[in-house]
């Protein structure tokens, strides 16, 4: 197991494809592409079996936290795997993480196994006993990567083909899931260790692109529990 921490501050924008085609006429020659271009990212989220971890999140405090397991393509028993823990405060992402092989994480599930040394494991073990947690959702999207010419501490992703599924909650299972936007939408995320350059603050002005909240998984939960009020009204 490999052990990964760091912070940063994240800004998301939903981009339609004329905005994304226009803003990177503007800005594409201040950045380079990432030594991971292209991905499709595959999460399954942990909750509790009333998504109270969910539930807290869409209601905004100050401080907020995720635990979820990700794969950067679809894995095998023998392909790395990570095990975050993602909080949130007052702007501030921060991530602390686990690499290990998805086998060796279904062992630590099974057996409830790890090593005592691994701080961020002792950490990650504590809200898997504390909350019960269970997979809850499968989220996957594909993901195109770049990085400032100048500054290797800027990067912006765009996130497109959002899905999701509430069965088949394993990574070897495939990216297969339900499209949450109904027409092509891009989730760019724009993630400094500080302030965002000139530049980039200009072309955003512009084109009038301002930053929002979206959260994948609220977003998705807040999509399925609406579809549920819907179907019990009838």
């Amino acid at each position: 197991m490999y052990e990964n921490v760091f912070k940063r501050v994240e800004k998301k924008y939903l981009l339609s494809e004329e905005q994304r085609k226009l803003l990177f006429e503007k800005i594409n020659q201040n950045l380079v592409k990432d030594k991971y271009y292209k991905s499709t990212i595959c999460n399954i989220y942990f909750d509790t079996i009333n998504d109270d971890l969910i539930i807290n999140s869409l209601e905004k405090p100050k401080f907020k936290e995720k635990v979820r397991l990700r794969s950067y393509k679809v894995p095998t028993l023998e392909d790395e795997v990570f095990l975050e823990i993602k909080a949130k405060f007052k702007g501030v992402v921060g991530k602390r993480r686990l690499k290990m092989s998805l086998e060796s994480f279904y062992d630590y599930l099974e057996k409830n196994e790890y090593d005592k040394n691994l701080q961020i494991m002792k950490e990650i073990n504590y809200y898997f006993e504390y909350y019960s947690l269970k997979p809850a959702i499968f989220i996957a999207y594909d993901r195109i990567s770049y990085r400032g010419c100048d500054d290797d501490n800027l990067r912006i992703t765009l996130d497109s083909n959002l899905r999701s599924r509430y069965d088949n909650l394993r990574l070897e299972d495939g990216d297969m899931g339900e499209k949450y936007f109904d027409k092509k939408t891009y989730i760019m995320e724009i993630k400094t260790l500080g302030a965002m350059p000139l530049w980039l603050v200009r072309s955003l002005s512009e084109l009038k692109i301002y930053p929002t909240s979206f959260s994948k998984y609220g977003r998705i939960h807040e999509k399925k529990i609406e579809k549920e009020r819907l179907e019990y009204a009838k």
